[in-house]
């Protein structure tokens, strides 16, 4: 027998080849022809009639998959990060969490696991004659408050009527959208009108870092009027253009495109401009704003990172100084910092709809 087929794989084919050990004149023959010995078979048709030790982890898993049609884009990371969230508010009930390589495995099996097929590319361009301003955040997309540094961009979307072209601005504390503005041109006024929807939104902004790229659309008179309007600080990507210079959104704009339209094989050519802003409004303003797992703050929704910082002074018992301190690492599980501080089933009281409306509040 060759030696690459693993014995499992033998031992079911074995068990699909005698109705699992009814047939029982067939079995010394396929375990003789497929060197495996009958002992060995039927310690796996025991092993077969035990239930699966992962089948509450399994279902946990493809209930978070369903609660959402972008949630199909998880992968191993924020599948277990969704995992420990849901622990953390109470929606998981007796399910035990194991190791990320585990939840890997299992999502593997119940077939959960996705590859990305493809990634956008930037379209604004440089005006090379433009007064330019200074890159102030050097590829440091991290703060340490909201409001504080946010990044900008425009994106492309072909539709069936057009082109649609969607400019935003996400605040590098919790990557929310705290302006939005989409128009079938990506002249200046859809850079001004995103600029009008944050101040808005949020009028502590004023102040605030707001970064981009050198396209036209950012050096032009009437955006750098919008920006002394409202009080903003302008910084623009380093000389040369470089894209990992306004990595943060570019990164924004891929998983969007990925997850709305390449990973669930939708051609947005089948879409009409008004069709397409509805989804990308709801993507961006109800999933990703309060339901969406981000890895890159700790592995939690950005309205339920900032509705947490505005009430820490409502829970007792906590260090606020360190919690806070805490929060600015990005790279550690947020619900492992907050663990034995605060009750957060019991501060949400368990109703999305209020995480919904605090993602849309502007403190």
């Amino acid at each position: 027998m060759p030696s690459e087929v693993r014995k499992e794989q033998r031992l079911k084919y074995i068990a699909y080849r005698t109705d699992d050990g009814k047939n029982a004149g067939k079995i010394r023959f396929y375990c003789k022809a497929l060197e495996v010995s009958r002992q060995a078979f039927y310690d796996y048709l025991k092993r077969k009639k035990k239930p699966w030790k992962y089948q509450t982890l399994a279902d946990a898993m493809r209930k978070i998959h369903a609660e959402d049609e972008e949630n199909a884009n998880y992968g191993r990371i924020r599948m277990f990060q969704a995992l420990q969230y849901q622990n953390e508010i109470g929606e998981l009930g007796k399910v035990t969490i194991p190791s990320e390589g585990t939840v890997r495995k299992n999502m593997e099996q119940i077939h959960l696991i996705h590859k990305p097929k493809r990634k956008p590319n930037g379209i604004t361009k440089a005006d090379r004659e433009a007064r330019k301003s200074d890159d102030l955040l050097k590829r440091d997309f991290t703060a340490d408050a909201p409001l504080k540094k946010c990044v900008t961009d425009i994106t492309e979307i072909k539709a069936k009527d057009g082109k649609l072209y969607v400019s935003a601005i996400f605040d590098c504390y919790d990557l929310l959208p705290v302006g939005l503005a989409m128009a079938d041109h990506m002249r200046a006024e859809l850079c001004c009108e995103t600029l009008n929807h944050a101040n808005l939104r949020f009028p502590e902004i004023r102040g605030a870092i707001v970064h981009s790229d050198r396209g036209s659309q950012y050096t032009s008179a009437a955006y750098r009027a919008a920006i002394q309007k409202y009080g903003i600080v302008q910084s623009m990507n380093s000389a040369g253009g470089r894209c990992h210079d306004n990595a943060r959104c570019e990164s924004i704009w891929a998983r969007m495109k990925e997850e709305l339209f390449y990973n669930r094989g939708r051609r947005t050519e089948n879409y009409t401009i008004e069709a397409l802003k509805t989804m990308v409004w709801r993507y961006f303003m109800s999933y990703w704003s309060n339901r969406r797992i981000c890895s890159a703050i700790g592995g939690i929704p950005p309205a339920v990172k900032r509705a947490l910082r505005k009430n820490l002074c409502k829970f007792k018992n906590c260090d606020k100084s360190d919690i806070l301190e805490r929060l600015k690492n990005n790279r550690s599980n947020f619900f492992t910092v907050y663990n034995g501080y605060c009750n957060l089933s019991r501060f949400f009281g368990y109703q999305p709809a209020g995480m919904e409306r605090s993602g849309m509040e502007s403190g």
